[in-house]
């Protein structure tokens, strides 16, 4: 192996896998030596390889940082989300050993035994993204299922989908609004990692980069793109530069109608670049996927089929948690199931609106909820193992039953999927607090709130730091987020229960009396009453030092404020 910062276009071969360092490029091996391109993002790319290339010696986070980001600052969620990524794709399948050891607080290995080889001219595997294949000129064809668009030679397009996909999109090539060639690869990354990042939403069709490349510097309107590609939106974008500020500026259109969705603008500096073409793509990609759901939502159908009910019951689970959006959502959802019984994907959400119900304590049939969300988890995975949403769904159930570790395996499944879940990144801050790791949650949210500023639970998000604070005595602090968190989600009656302990601690018994009453008359029942009655509601608290954080904080603080023990 190399001396460590060294970097080598070598291939390496380990347990099933090939990787072409040097293009970036990972298959799946059969016995029969025959290679099935597999999809990955540039950063996981650069992460992988630094790591074989060092097989079985530690590499240092700042090590990581340092070589696949080039040194640029970070969070460490980007780290593990590019980790969750990496093992979700080597591992399925395997032995149940992971490829990727973490060292806690240091940085990782990878353990599985490696090949190296030295570059043996061009590979004839095509390249996989959102579903299409990228055939080059010489190459056999993949057998692909569903609509798929193909270049051959490169540019002209000699297939077209029979069916306009539901969510269906082309990133178009970033311009960047000068001559300056450093801009313009900044825009042709954020084009590249759009593109991947759409292509992990589930049932998102992307057209693929190379097609989308012929349109740079063609003035054709959008509608006609829409007629070529056969997608109903289009994403475009540019990039200005001016001194060492850099402007980002995107747009959301549907091509059949040319009317504009979303639109968005991003500043920052140059000196930060590749974390600023992180937060942008992530950011996009949320807002992109979010839109497009509310868009085909609102679609009028004359006979909907059950994937219009489906988006209906995303559309309706996207609102604020309130007991008629949940009904709403699983009515749409049950909906889905009776056109379509066997539909996976209808299962995983209307599991995920039944459990989501029950950790917000917004139904009366809490036990009836999760075990029918547990049969049509089992179902869904059962024909399709790697769907997001129904790992998701498992998520919740498990950290509700009081297995932190196990519902972050499954989080974390989903985000090895799709990196931008901010859902799946929010419910890890939980498993974070129960385990008493509340280390990682502050920088976890931090994320979060750059990836979806304007998210309806970006209160609730608030109102976990606070939280997080609260436990550790950090009173003051806790007052600041938990104040910020009531005046987003001012109907929430845990925030105010929060604050009242809070205030209670610091000495505002009048204030801290006002937010008892108030959580009373928000609370969905009597739970309020007592520590008694709020213990057995709230259940599991944690391990043994989280369970003392909250009986020596949280709950003292709320004996402090009135609420009496039995």
């Amino acid at each position: 192996m190399n001396q460590r910062g060294a970097s080598s276009p070598g291939v390496f071969l380990f347990k099933g896998f090939r990787f072409d360092r040097g293009r970036g490029e990972l298959s799946r091996m059969d016995n029969a030596g025959t290679g099935t391109p597999v999809a990955i993002g540039s950063r996981a790319s650069a992460l992988l390889g630094l790591l074989v290339e060092h097989q079985n010696r530690l590499v240092h986070k700042a090590e990581i940082i340092e070589t696949v980001w080039q040194g640029a600052i970070v969070e460490a969620a980007n780290l593990t989300v590019q980790i969750a990524t990496l093992r979700r794709i080597l591992d399925s399948g395997g032995t149940g050993d992971s490829f990727i050891q973490t060292v806690a607080r240091r940085g990782y290995r990878f353990i599985a035994p490696v090949t190296r080889l030295e570059p043996q001219g061009s590979s004839v595997l095509p390249s996989i993204q959102g579903g299409c294949a990228n055939v080059r000129p010489g190459a056999a064809p993949t057998r692909l299922t569903g609509p798929c668009i193909r270049s051959e030679p490169p540019g002209r397009l000699i297939s077209l989908p029979n069916a306009m996909p539901r969510l269906s999109i082309v990133v178009l090539p970033f311009s960047g609004l000068s001559h300056n060639r450093e801009q313009q690869y900044f825009a042709d990354g954020i084009t590249d990692d759009l593109t991947t990042d759409l292509s992990r939403i589930p049932d998102m069709f992307v057209i693929s980069r190379n097609t989308a490349l012929t349109y740079r510097g063609r003035s054709t309107d959008t509608k006609q793109i829409g007629r070529e590609l056969g997608v109903r939106y289009i994403l475009d974008g540019s990039v200005r530069r001016s001194g060492e500020q850099i402007r980002v500026t995107t747009e959301l259109i549907d091509a059949e109608t040319d009317g504009h969705l979303w639109a968005e603008r991003f500043d920052g500096d140059r000196s930060d670049t590749f974390a600023l073409q992180d937060e942008i793509t992530g950011r996009v990609a949320v807002a992109v996927s979010a839109e497009l759901v509310k868009a085909d939502a609102t679609r009028q159908a004359d006979h909907p089929d059950a994937t219009d009910y489906i988006f209906r019951g995303r559309a309706a689970l996207s609102k604020l948690p309130a007991r008629e959006n949940y009904a709403e959502a699983i009515a749409h959802f049950e909906r889905a199931l009776t056109l379509e019984p066997g539909s996976a994907v209808a299962q995983s959400w209307l599991a995920t609106a039944l459990a989501d119900r029950v950790i917000v304590n917004m139904t009366g049939s809490a036990a009836s909820d999760l075990a029918r969300a547990g049969k049509l988890i089992k179902r869904a995975l059962a024909a399709s193992p790697s769907l997001q949403q129904a790992h998701f769904a498992r998520g919740q159930i498990l950290r509700w039953r009081g297995r932190p570790e196990e519902a972050s395996s499954e989080y974390e499944a989903m985000i090895a999927l799709n990196r931008n879940s901010v859902n799946a990144l929010a419910a890890l801050t939980w498993c974070d607090l129960y385990t008493g790791a509340v280390e990682q949650i502050p920088p976890t949210l931090e994320h979060i709130f750059r990836l979806s500023p304007r998210d309806p639970n970006i209160g609730h998000w608030h109102d976990r730091i606070g939280l997080m604070h609260l436990l550790q005595s950090r009173i003051e602090e806790a007052i600041v987020w938990l104040e910020k968190a009531q005046n987003v989600s001012p109907r929430s009656p845990n925030i105010h229960a929060h604050l009242a302990s809070a205030y209670a601690l610091e000495g505002e018994t009048d204030r801290a009396a006002a937010e008892i009453a108030r959580t009373r008359e928000l609370a969905p029942d009597d739970r309020y009453s007592s520590i008694r009655r709020l213990k057995a509601v709230i259940g599991y608290l944690g391990v043994p030092k989280v369970r003392w954080w909250f009986e020596t904080t949280y709950l003292a603080g709320l004996r402090k404020a009135g609420v009496p023990e039995g």
